[in-house]
């Protein structure tokens, strides 16, 4: 616990000092500058991600990687300390006493979450092996022949290779994900404001704080589900905090950068791609006011963002997005057999829709939803329920609002359509729900809150929300009082290793780990899953690897 601590006021300064610059240079491209201290945070992750991916392309991402962060934020204190400085006071004089009190307790408790708790199967299977790639060797071609799952390619494992901090903490740290975490229950903190009275935005702001503390217990593992899950809950929010300002105060910019923010989620997880949707509001401003500059500025951001995280899939797998096998556009000795692909794909869905049999990837909804509504857990049945009701009166909204020609509704009308979408997408295609809690969450938040609003009836929610939210709290002491035992407040619980027999292969002289249950975890590296034969690229593991018979 004392070295996440530690770990996040690293994170803290450095990813601020990169949201700074980041905000000086949007300053200069559209007029706009980030204000608050989380937006320059959440920005700075994001420069980090893509910096961290860049990096990787060359060198393993370590040591040498954290000197030059080191110098650039020093070198960006150097230059505006005086800015910074003014920026950083006024947001501490702005805030209530209230949140100034909550951030603190908040870093304290995110760390005791991150510090212990249940860590999910997937980062024994590949997400541990995939930050210590990019740790000790950055990326090297073939990575996804020694191991099929590396090939899913989040950008959060290269932030999570930076941010570990082996050569200091004397293990890996994986906490990137209840930093995530804390960000973003710093921003629900503004919820305070609509104590009196509700805004549409603190709707999203339950949502998400419901959502944060159904991952108190498991936030320690360094997933992208709970990285994605948290941008998105922020991405929202901040964009209906926007729309409640006044009219004269609107601007195009900051909805721009929430967009290339979309971006970065989308390279964290390539199913919250559908969140580029809101694109439709800043595009049409900037195509309406012949902004072609800013377009083109907005282009190159999201390229910049995306680009990194492309050239690793393909480097990674020999496909750009994987595992889509109608995007099929190279033909590299190290490209995934396109059969493997399609079962893979096959076998993600159907994985999350419990039927775990890719041969049935092809059945249709009402043929397997049964089965998908069985294996939830009773609440997330309710939620489910609520969905379905949810997306009935989003169409009924819709339709409203077009027939009334109510089009100051637009805006709103626009963020429930995206939910709605991604929510339909993510149902569709691979409903776990640790892969969609944001869309599962949002949906009826928004659909519902809008409702509640329109109706005057917040006051009798209000009073609900407060009861149920004592009963959270105690239900967080009580959690937090179960695993105080745990010895974890210096070090971080570490990664899980492999429980069941490990052996050795060697492959032109290299070794490989293997286990039967196909969960090698962090310390037996490098781990393999290969199902062929392949061999390495050249001498070392360095050069990468390549199919012994490519398809």
């Amino acid at each position: 616990m004392l070295f996440i601590m530690i770990n996040w006021l690293y994170v803290l300064i450095t990813t601020f000092c990169l949201g700074y610059a980041f905000s000086r240079l949007a300053g200069k491209l559209f007029g706009y500058r980030i204000k608050s201290v989380d937006g320059l945070l959440m920005a700075g992750l994001g420069a980090a991600t893509v910096y961290a991916q860049f990096f990787s392309l060359f060198y393993r991402v370590s040591l040498l990687a954290n000197v030059v962060l080191v110098i650039f934020s020093a070198m960006t204190v150097l230059f505006w300390h005086q800015d910074m400085k003014r920026l950083l006071t006024e947001s501490f004089r702005g805030s209530s006493r209230a949140v100034k009190i909550l951030i603190p307790v908040l870093f304290v408790l995110w760390a005791y979450f991150t510090s212990r708790g249940y860590m999910v199967h997937d980062t024994k299977l590949y997400h541990a092996q995939s930050i210590r790639w990019i740790e000790e060797y950055g990326i090297v071609p073939g990575q996804g022949v020694v191991n099929s799952r590396f090939s899913y390619n989040s950008s959060v494992f290269s932030l999570a290779a930076l941010y570990s901090l082996k050569f200091v903490f004397g293990q890996s740290m994986h906490a990137m994900s209840g930093w995530f975490a804390f960000l973003l229950s710093v921003t629900t903190l503004d919820i305070i404001k609509g104590v009196k009275k509700f805004r549409f935005s603190d709707f999203a702001n339950v949502a998400a704080i419901y959502y944060l503390t159904l991952i108190t217990d498991e936030v320690l593992a360094p997933s992208s589900d709970y990285a994605t899950m948290c941008v998105l809950f922020f991405l929202v929010i901040k964009w209906l905090r926007l729309l409640e300002q006044p009219k004269e105060e609107q601007q195009t910019a900051p909805y721009g950068l929430l967009c290339v923010l979309g971006v970065y989620a989308l390279t964290l997880k390539l199913t919250a791609g559908l969140i580029l949707l809101l694109l439709i509001k800043p595009a049409y401003r900037l195509l309406k006011e012949k902004q072609w500059k800013q377009i083109l500025c907005y282009l190159l951001l999201g390229i910049l963002t995306a680009a990194p995280w492309l050239i690793r899939g393909v480097l990674i797998s020999g496909w750009l997005l994987y595992p889509f096998p109608a995007l099929d556009l190279f033909d590299l000795p190290w490209k995934q057999k396109t059969e493997w692909v399609k079962t893979d794909a096959g076998a993600i869905k159907t994985w999350g829709r419990g039927v775990n049999n890719s041969v049935l990837a092809a059945q249709p909804i009402w043929e397997w939803y049964g089965t998908w509504f069985k294996t939830l857990s009773l609440m997330e049945k309710g939620i489910a329920l609520v969905d379905i009701a949810a997306l009935v009166s989003f169409v009924g909204a819709a339709i409203a609002v077009f027939l009334r020609k109510n089009w100051e509704n637009l805006d709103r009308l626009l963020v429930c359509a995206t939910a709605a979408c991604s929510y339909l997408y993510w149902q569709t295609s691979a409903p776990l729900p640790r892969y969609g809690y944001t869309y599962m969450l949002l949906l009826p938040a928004l659909v519902f809150g809008w409702g509640i609003l329109l109706l005057k009836k917040d006051r009798l929610l209000r009073g609900g929300l407060a009861l149920y939210g004592v009963y959270k709290i105690v239900m967080l002491i009580s959690y937090i009082a179960g695993c105080a035992w745990y010895p974890a407040y210096i070090r971080q619980v570490d990664y899980y290793s492999a429980d069941t027999e490990v052996w050795t292969v060697e492959v032109d002289g290299a070794e490989f780990y293997c286990t039967e249950e196909d969960g090698i975890g962090y310390a037996y590296f490098p781990g393999s899953s290969a199902y062929e034969e392949f061999r390495l690229r050249g001498n070392g593991l360095k050069d990468g690897f390549e199919w012994v018979n490519p398809e």
